[in-house]
């Protein structure tokens, strides 16, 4: 199946004169931190004397040893755990089992035929791949590039609209009923696969009949517009290639991403109506989709896998406020849906091992548990000892993203694997109250980055 090559990197690609004066001034902080905390060492014994001294103090700073520790374990665990993992080959084309893709859309304009175009060239044999691209009453021209597609592709693809905008998860639900295929691949449509992707996505389920779901490996599409892209194409690459890498190794991705993920059609089959229906204090869930189908997945006792060759580029959001609204529906996704599966994970869920789910169970809750002490123990510091909290903030994250840095350097790019510092910066100083934001209102609706503006 070989239509126009669709190359993700041909992108309009603009020089920023602000990316040289960021990384410079991130630097510039992180080594002026470091200065200050040896000039201020006299200040931070004093500091931790005081603390010392109280039995509040003391508590809290037993605590937070205690947490540095479980945590600095966890991450040698997970280090572990991603050495043991290993990618599954692609299988031939007589054993890859017949596959319905579905991509939803709604403004996303050109982009969709775009999606369409590289599904098309994938390296699938044409038998066994039916393409289902759903327009979710779009307000743009998204129905118009659709229709494009399909004339040129002929019946390689099919095409429905929404009679109005109903959300993802509508849309999903209308391709998982129209679909044929023996595996259900989802992908965004603001996303470009490579070729072998969907083959390599989908050949765990034949190598591995307990395979319920398998992630797809994420990069950053529009990197070369903007900052934010570049930065967190390096966090993706740590959340994916060494995050869901050492889940797999334990059979237990928590999340298939919307932009590229694959499902066993009979155990969706067996969660569909639960997962059309579901509900979080009594109102319906339009958010977090692909994160409550793995966790409906995992409850049946099904692996879920992820594929490290099997890549899709997607566009992320180029400024600040696309950029949070994203991190708060995540977040309120993640709130969700580990109160689900705190109702099953400790029972005997699955056959096989089961401790290693848990323990990236307990360390995701923590995180949610914890969100609330750090914040006031952080608005604390800064209101007392504002230098002190600055530079030794800094210092830790010259420190602790030294290790992403390396992880995409060793990877991928090595001058471009320095935005992990700015990016941590970022997150530190101007996404901290995401996680806490996103926990107190967590029975919110909306999609959040739907309201943005178009951009053309």
């Amino acid at each position: 199946m070989k239509t126009e090559n669709t190359n993700p990197t041909q992108s309009d690609e603009t020089k920023n004169p602000w990316g040289l004066i960021v990384l410079v001034s991130t630097f510039s902080l992180m080594l002026g931190a470091t200065y200050l905390v040896y000039v201020f060492q006299s200040d931070f014994d004093q500091f931790n004397a005081e603390k010392s001294s109280s039995i509040i103090g003391r508590a809290f700073m037993t605590i937070a040893g205690v947490l540095f520790v479980l945590k600095a374990i966890y991450f040698i665990y997970v280090l572990f755990r991603y050495f043991k993992y290993k990618a599954i080959a692609s299988v031939s084309d007589e054993e890859l089992p017949t596959c319905t893709v579905i991509v939803p859309a709604y403004n996303e304009g050109k982009q969709v035929y775009d999606t369409l175009m590289s599904l098309a060239d994938s390296d699938f044999p044409n038998e066994k791949i039916q393409i289902i691209s759903i327009d979710d009453g779009s307000g743009d021209d998204t129905w118009q590039w659709m229709q494009k597609a399909k004339n040129k592709l002929g019946d390689l693809v099919e095409i429905y609209q929404q009679p109005e905008n109903k959300g993802k998860r509508h849309a999903l639900y209308r391709g998982f009923n129209l679909g044929k295929g023996e595996v259900f691949v989802t992908v965004d449509s603001d996303s470009i696969v490579v070729p072998d992707t969907l083959r390599i996505l989908v050949s765990p389920f034949v190598t591995n009949e307990k395979c319920g779901a398998v992630a797809g490996n994420i990069r950053v599409l529009n990197k070369a517009k903007a900052l934010l892209p570049k930065m967190l194409d390096v966090s993706f690459a740590l959340s994916f290639e060494f995050v869901r890498s050492a889940e797999s190794s334990l059979n237990s991705v928590f999340c298939t991403p919307g932009a590229l993920a694959a499902y066993r059609s009979t155990a969706v089959f067996a969660c569909l109506p639960e997962w059309i229906n579901q509900t979080f204090m009594g109102q319906p869930s339009d958010i977090g989709e692909d994160r409550a189908m793995t966790n409906m997945i995992l409850k049946q006792g099904y692996h879920v896998l992820f594929q490290k060759n099997a890549v899709a580029y997607t566009n992320v959001p180029e400024e600040y406020t696309g950029l949070y609204k994203m991190f708060i529906r995540w977040g309120r996704s993640n709130v969700r849906e580990n109160i689900q599966m705190a109702k099953y994970v400790f029972t005997d869920f699955r056959e096989g091992p089961k401790t290693g789910t848990r323990v990236l169970f307990i360390n995701q809750s923590l995180k949610i548990i914890m969100s609330y002490p750090f914040l006031l123990f952080m608005l604390f510091f800064i209101l007392s000892h504002p230098l002190l909290y600055i530079s030794s903030t800094l210092l830790s994250i010259l420190v602790l993203s030294s290790f992403p840095v390396l992880f995409y350097a060793n990877k991928y790019d090595f001058k471009e694997s320095f935005w992990a510092y700015s990016y941590s910066i970022l997150y530190t100083f101007g996404l901290f109250w995401i996680t806490p934001y996103a926990i107190a209102t967590a029975s919110k609706r909306g999609w959040l980055t739907r309201d943005l503006p178009i951009k053309k």
